[in-house]
């Protein structure tokens, strides 16, 4: 187009106003980026952890010495459902949804996720039904027990409106699971870099594809069995009830499935978190890359199909018994198979003793003393003398210590300067960690040795000369040692999150795409995504840099004769003929 002079007119951009830009917290809570939804996730999963270490601490306030009168059974219940409900399902199984949207779609090289708007929704979903939840504090918490076991939770015993608060949140957090592994899925399967076959897949995303897999086989099961338990509550419904033909073994059926796959899927993250770290801070690569994913995915498949091995007290028949006895041991390969990964992969290996690779150590041993319980709780008979006794709330707590409280913070510490820009305070974690280790043996040992006496778990009462006391006294002290640590740990979160040192952009050297991002990364991820062509791509990128370095040499046109060059062209005429 040309104007009236014959000049080609230039396009202009008329605005009548730029928009003002709004307050920094409703940007995070509207944005639908991954890394908005996945700090979202951590920075509340992490409130809710203080939480839960506040609740342990005031009902082992009430078992320090038997026969205590500090809190009314009616509290302690509360107190029970809501921290046990707080510690797996707002906590736990959110930071590992945290860690795992915001830095999955970096590994596998994607500019965003598939769906990014039901990305948002399950973080909100998950907020609304924290917000139920404690919202029934206001009248009358749930008193039902953590997983809320038909026909208890049912109105003739449990009349309050604090059972339909407890469905209604825990229904709401687990559909905003089910929502995210669906878009985890999606976008695994769709949006990897080119040439990141399933081989090349770095372990971490490998655990979070087979947990998504796990929440949405599980999730829907719990979903039915609350929309069942909320009816026969509320509209004359006899699901559960007995009485009526109901089968309230359903409902154990149901539970015992969604809390055992939420278990797996803390665990398999956890294990994906350590072997990502392990090998960055030791110099080497896995020994098995192909090892590792299968035994991930081992882990997820076999053992939510164990379920039975928590309800070996129930009426069940031999047959169904003896096969989760045999799937719950088979799980020793697996496991097994990880643990000898990580220690050949440290052996010989330049191990830097980062706070990190200390949290690494400490959840894989902590999860030793988890899995030889376990082990022991899966052979029929020592299973169904302490099923629901201490001795299993212990080997529980080792479980969820070592797979969200010492893996998550093993992942924070790696990747908190991806995540945030800064890096986490050093000393604090470290000190951090050994109290969090000594608190948790303190706790479950002894709990251990009272649920070998007799102790019922998540008992209110205990009585004098049971034998049982100063076992209930240590473990109370444990306790306070547990909650000191998470929350000097929690601590160091928030200081350093706003007033941490820059963090480089690949501090520990790692293998994996991430590191290939600024920290934090920008809104779009990569400027550039490379083709993969190894299980550690970053460790290619590093190494074409190097030999372009070392074997680059600028044309002779533009580089400077060397002296002997010089003395040659000085004793030879314009025709290259010498002078004499």
């Amino acid at each position: 187009m040309r104007s009236f002079n014959g000049r080609r007119q230039r396009p202009e951009i008329v605005t009548r106003g730029i928009p003002r830009p709004r307050p920094a917290w409703i940007e995070r809570a509207t944005s639908a980026d991954h890394k908005s939804v996945g700090l979202l996730y951590i920075g509340t999963a992490l409130v809710f952890a203080a939480l839960a270490v506040a609740e342990l601490v005031l009902m082992r306030i009430q078992l320090i010495v038997p026969e205590s009168t500090i809190i009314s059974p009616e509290i302690f219940n509360q107190l029970l459902t809501v921290g046990g409900t707080t510690a797996v399902i707002l906590f736990a199984i959110p930071l590992a949804l945290g860690l795992i949207g915001y830095l999955v779609p970096l590994q596998i090289g994607a500019r965003g996720v598939a769906l990014p708007r039901l990305n948002l929704l399950s973080y909100w979903l998950y907020a609304a039904g924290a917000v139920a939840v404690y919202a029934s504090f206001l009248y009358a918490p749930s008193d039902a027990g953590p997983i809320a076991m038909a026909p208890l939770s049912e109105a003739a015993f449990s009349p309050s409106n604090g059972v339909d608060a407890w469905i209604a949140g825990v229904g709401l957090a687990t559909a905003g699971f089910v929502l995210f592994a669906i878009n985890l899925i999606a976008t695994v399967s769709g949006m990897r870099a080119p040439g990141l076959a399933w081989r090349r897949v770095p372990p971490f995303t490998w655990a979070a594809s087979a947990s998504a897999w796990v929440l949405a086989v599980v999730g829907p099961a719990m979903i039915a069995a609350l929309a069942m338990l909320f009816i026969d509550r509320n509209f004359g419904g006899i699901f559960f009830s007995a009485g009526d033909g109901g089968g309230p073994l359903l409902y154990q059926h149901l539970a015992a499935i969604y809390s055992t796959g939420l278990m797996a899927v803390a665990l398999v993250v956890a294990a994906g978190v350590i072997s990502e770290i392990l090998p960055a801070l030791a110099g080497k690569p896995l020994l098995s890359h192909r090892a590792t994913a299968a035994s991930l995915v081992a882990i997820a498949v076999l053992m939510p199909l164990a379920w039975i091995q928590g309800m070996y007290a129930a009426p069940l028949g031999a047959a169904w018994t003896t096969g989760a006895m045999a799937i719950a041991l088979a799980l020793v390969l697996p496991f097994g198979t990880l643990i000898y990964i990580w220690l050949a992969t440290l052996w010989g290996g330049a191990i830097r003793l980062r706070a990190s690779a200390l949290f690494a150590l400490g959840a894989i041993s902590t999860l030793a003393f988890a899995l030889g319980l376990e082990l022991a709780l899966a052979v029929i008979p020592v299973g169904w003398l302490l099923d629901g006794t201490a001795a299993a709330l212990a080997a529980g707590t080792y479980a969820i210590v070592a797979a969200s409280v010492l893996a998550g913070f093993a992942g924070l510490h790696h990747w908190f300067g991806k995540l945030t820009g800064r890096q986490l305070g050093e000393g604090v974690g470290k000190a951090a960690l050994a109290i969090i280790v000594l608190g948790v043996h303190l706790y479950a040992i002894p709990m251990l040795l009272a649920g070998v006496d007799g102790q019922p778990a998540d008992v209110f009462q205990y009585f004098e000369g049971t034998g049982v006391s100063g076992y209930n006294l240590v473990a109370s002290i444990g306790a306070f040692v547990l909650a000191i640590g998470v929350l000097v740990e929690l601590g160091n979160v928030a200081h350093s999150y706003g007033h941490g040192r820059p963090a480089a952009h690949d501090p520990w050297g790692g293998t994996s795409l991430e590191w290939f991002a600024l920290s934090p990364p920008p809104p779009h991820n990569f400027d550039v995504v490379p083709d993969v062509r190894s299980p550690e791509p970053m460790r290619d990128i590093r190494e074409a840099i190097r030999m372009r370095t070392e074997t680059f040499a600028p044309p002779a046109s533009h580089r400077r004769a060397r002296p002997a060059e010089r003395e040659e062209a000085e004793q030879t005429d314009s025709s290259g003929t010498p002078v004499a």
